[in-house]
């Protein structure tokens, strides 16, 4: 589990130190204020420690050359947020500046800080280096759905030069993953189960790796399906092949995107559920009704994960955001999506009573 993080001068994220809950996090804000850059971070430096075997090899990790270390979270940064070079992540001031990561994780073995100046290019310095590769690795599901971009995305970006994201391999890579069968099929039902009823089908994938919507007796192509129907389509694959459950940490930005208030709220269970499983889950989003629908169903709970909320807000000094945070929506002065929301709802009773 991850405790906390602490940024300094790091792109439009606040300098500032995020405590994190063990099971929802979610981050709430206006557009440019550092909610993506946020996660990419978090997801960046986590995938950098996974023990899939591309960074901790066979060796024990604290036998994993520093250096070696270094280069990797710089490509991962790179990768996943695209700037021109690493540097550039560095917020900008006038002359060199440099910014500073600091991850403190449940298992100390894992801390990890690290920072790079405005110059830098390939890698990250790091100055206090982890023992320890994650028992579980991440997953990162990007506002864009990925299920039309299968099978054949991963060879596309391993082979050329393309400008996407390398989450969307990561992803697109994952989705790829066989069915999950034996002791934990009833619990992956039960996950399923209110996703299938909204998608109104199941999630098939063709020899090929194509996917499909069985619907009626029928196979729809995932382009015919409708855009947010295919978020949910990802979701369940990622669901039946076990792998939202063998990952210990969920980042998903704007997970809203294209999804009416009715699927909203079977996304808000199913977020609600996926914690309940032990993920530590983060999300990015604008969604008013997202944000209500999950404190409506975690808040006050004692024994099932509970949620933590992010607000950030637009800073008057060279910040470019400043952060809030806290267990519950009403501790954060600064929601400005919240604010917005019963602003409106003012406007409507005032304007209904002119009429």
């Amino acid at each position: 589990m991850l405790k906390n993080a602490t940024f300094s001068n790091f792109t439009s994220i606040p300098s500032d130190k995020w405590e994190f809950s063990p099971g929802l996090n979610v981050i709430v804000g206006e557009n440019g204020l550092g909610k993506s850059h946020a996660l990419k971070a978090l997801y960046s430096v986590l995938n950098s420690l996974k023990p899939d075997g591309s960074q901790f090899s066979s060796p024990p990790p604290e036998k994993i050359g520093k250096s070696q270390l270094e280069k990797i979270i710089a490509d991962e940064l790179v990768g996943n947020m695209r700037p021109d070079s690493l540097g550039r992540l560095v917020k900008r001031k006038q002359g060199r500046n440099r910014a500073e990561v600091t991850l403190n994780f449940k298992d100390k073995a894992l801390d990890l800080s690290f920072g790079f100046a405005t110059n830098s290019k390939t890698q990250v310095e790091i100055a206090d280096l982890p023992t320890a590769a994650l028992a579980k690795p991440p997953v990162f599901i990007p506002t864009r759905e990925l299920i039309t971009l299968c099978p054949w995305f991963v060879s596309l970006f391993d082979t050329y030069s393309v400008p996407f994201e390398k989450t969307w391999r990561d992803t697109v890579l994952l989705l790829g993953a066989p069915s999950l069968r034996g002791a934990r099929e009833k619990k992956i039902g039960e996950l399923l189960s209110p996703i299938e009823d909204a998608m109104g089908g199941k999630v098939e994938v063709d020899a090929n790796g194509r996917f499909f919507l069985r619907v009626n007796g029928g196979r729809m192509e995932s382009a015919l399906v409708a855009e947010g129907l295919r978020k949910f389509a990802m979701l369940a694959r990622l669901i039946s092949t076990g792998v939202l459950l063998e990952q210990g940490y969920l980042f998903w930005d704007e997970p809203e995107t294209n999804l009416n208030p009715k699927l909203i709220k079977v996304l808000a269970a199913v977020i609600v559920s996926l914690a309940d499983q032990g993920i530590q889950i983060f999300l990015a989003t604008h969604s008013v009704f997202l944000v209500r629908e999950i404190a409506i169903l975690t808040d006050g709970r004692k024994k099932k994960s509970q949620s933590r909320y992010f607000s950030l807000a637009a800073s008057g000094d060279e910040e470019v955001s400043r952060l809030e945070q806290g267990n519950e929506i009403d501790e954060l002065s600064t929601l400005v999506l919240l604010d917005e929301d019963l602003l409106q709802s003012d406007r409507y009773v005032e304007s209904s009573l002119h009429d």
